[in-house]
């Protein structure tokens, strides 16, 4: 299946972005969904219809994220009109839908929704994007266009409980890292998910140990 209008759109939605939800996430989010995938289902074909949705879903899901897209449902119109132009059928619209509005951290702070199986690669391989040197690299990215502190001993971390306290609550970018990404280890899907993401969250882990040692000198 040709994925170029896929792509294009992505990349004039995004094209603005500068907090780490640019077009080289959703790209990197497509290809690291589609390798788990084909690493986790050996026999599946890499032209498969499957791999076009998680690829799709891959590249599209930052485009209607309500951190960089001020007008989701106007955009959300327009790509269910670009995934018909593309072939996807409409059970397969819908499932690529229904995975870009709620495999946000956000989203599923109150209620964890159940993706289908190609939204979950996609979940994972988003929530791979943040552990990492790639993750420490786009927390620091969005805090500080966000004007977050990068550490203050005083701001204690705080305990997520809903949506709208986790987008309003004071925060710095150390604390990110505890409210938030050494839980997403936790919340993995799928078998090379969970796998990477220890691996990812290990890193993370020796860069906090590392920064409280030379922040206290």
């Amino acid at each position: 299946m040709d994925l170029s209008k896929v792509i294009s759109f992505t990349k004039e939605q995004l094209k603005y972005e500068r907090t780490g939800h640019d077009f080289y996430h959703g790209q990197r989010v497509a290809n690291l969904a589609t390798k788990m995938y084909l690493a986790d289902y050996p026999n599946a074909y890499e032209d498969s219809r499957v791999v076009a949705i998680i690829k799709t879903g891959g590249y599209l899901h930052d485009t209607i994220d309500e951190k960089v897209c001020p007008n989701p449902e106007e955009v959300i119109k327009k790509i269910r009109k670009l995934l018909a132009e593309v072939d996807f059928t409409s059970l397969e619209i819908k499932d690529i839908l229904f995975s870009i509005q709620h495999l946000s951290f956000s989203k599923n702070i109150e209620h964890r929704y159940h993706l289908p199986l190609s939204g979950q690669y996609v979940q994972d391989a988003d929530r791979l994007e943040s552990l990492g040197a790639i993750g420490i690299a786009r927390a620091f990215t969005y805090g500080g266009k966000h004007g977050n502190l990068i550490y203050d001993p005083k701001i204690k971390p705080a305990k997520l409980i809903s949506h709208d306290q986790y987008r309003e609550h004071e925060e710095t970018t150390i604390n990110h890292f505890y409210e938030k990404l050494f839980k997403l280890e936790d919340l993995m899907n799928t078998a090379s998910g969970k796998k990477e993401a220890a691996r990812r969250t290990n890193y993370m882990r020796d860069f906090i140990a590392e920064f409280m040692q030379e922040w206290d000198g």
